[in-house]
């Protein structure tokens, strides 16, 4: 690229004409909008909105996740030179996508914080857009998912974590990321019967009907056996694809709340990410990210990775579909 061409791309999360093209500005420095996307709150002719959620007062062990979307924009400036590796399509210059910014709530006043994000959601999707959400811990899929609920009927879940988070809790008013699933299948915002689990590796006393593929037989199996009956469970349903990034193995992602051994390679969330392609995805997140815990930077690469593949699913339902 040409001196005078870089020139014009300084900044362009501010100075972008149009919400569409790859980004070309040197990776470290200029604003950190996810993938050099604009940053606006005018969702006119929006495609998809990426937006942060760095909320971390629902953990059980480890905080910080509420660093985790800046962590992810940041690392997700190596991303937008070129077309995703793998995809037929581009999507940065076939959408038009924006990054919608952070939720903005009282961290000193948690109970408002549900009703706040399921707002902020349902003002994305009343305006015709999809949305990505940078976590944040896990529970915010739930306020999430009431939104999506609400547009499109029990949503169909594809669940990529290490724990269920189906422990029972029957006070739905109580926050926790380890209850989030539970509670959306009690309260009908999930139908367990086309939805799936990928990468569980602890204990569960009851799944509530929804099938889930452990870490040991993507292992054994192959990713190729995962999604394919993972495509199977979800159908053409509209679906919400959620990510924990302690589905990675923690030699892979250490920098988050609640690690367990024995889990998936990056690899292999890379196939299954692009394998997915042909559900009808209409949204998903990225959540837990700690990146104090986070020596290498390796865990906020992954995440924005994730981010990216989840843009591609995205990308692919709304073009192929």
């Amino acid at each position: 690229m040409a001196l005078e061409d870089a020139k014009k791309e300084i900044d362009s999360a501010f100075t972008r004409k149009g919400l569409k093209g790859l980004a070309f500005e040197n990776a470290f420095a200029g604003a950190t909008s996810f993938l050099r996307r604009t940053y606006t709150k005018d969702l006119t002719g929006v495609d998809l909105a990426i937006t942060g959620v760095p909320f971390d007062q629902a953990v059980t062990h480890r905080t910080g996740t509420r660093f985790g979307p800046r962590a992810i924009r940041e690392a997700s400036a190596l991303q937008p030179f070129d077309p995703p590796y793998g995809w037929p399509s581009s999507p940065l210059e076939e959408l038009s996508i924006v990054d919608y910014g952070d939720l903005a709530f009282d961290y000193a006043h948690t109970p408002s914080f549900p009703g706040l994000l399921t707002d902020h959601i349902r003002t994305i999707l009343s305006a015709g857009a999809g949305s990505v959400t940078l976590g944040g811990d896990h529970f915010i899929t739930l306020p999430i998912l009431r939104a999506y609920a609400e547009k499109y009927g029990p949503m169909s879940v594809i669940h990529f974590d290490a724990h269920s988070d189906l422990w029972q809790d029957d006070d739905m008013e109580r926050i926790d990321h380890g209850t989030f699933f539970y509670k959306a299948v009690k309260t009908g915002v999930i139908d367990p019967a086309t939805s799936v689990q990928i990468g569980i590796r602890t204990h569960c006393d009851d799944y509530l009907g929804v099938e889930y593929i452990d870490a040991r037989t993507v292992h054994e199996k192959g990713v190729s056996h995962a999604v394919a009956r993972a495509k199977e469970i979800v159908g053409q349903n509209p679906t919400y694809v959620t990510f924990d990034i302690d589905c990675l193995d923690p030699s892979a992602a250490p920098g988050t709340g609640t690690p367990v051994w024995g889990g998936l390679q990056t690899w292999q969330a890379a196939a299954a990410l692009r394998d997915l392609a042909g559900i009808n995805m209409v949204g998903g997140d990225i959540v837990e990210v700690s990146p104090a815990f986070d020596t290498t930077g390796a865990t906020a690469i992954a995440g924005a990775h994730v981010a990216h593949e989840l843009i591609c699913l995205f990308h692919w339902a709304k073009t192929r579909l």
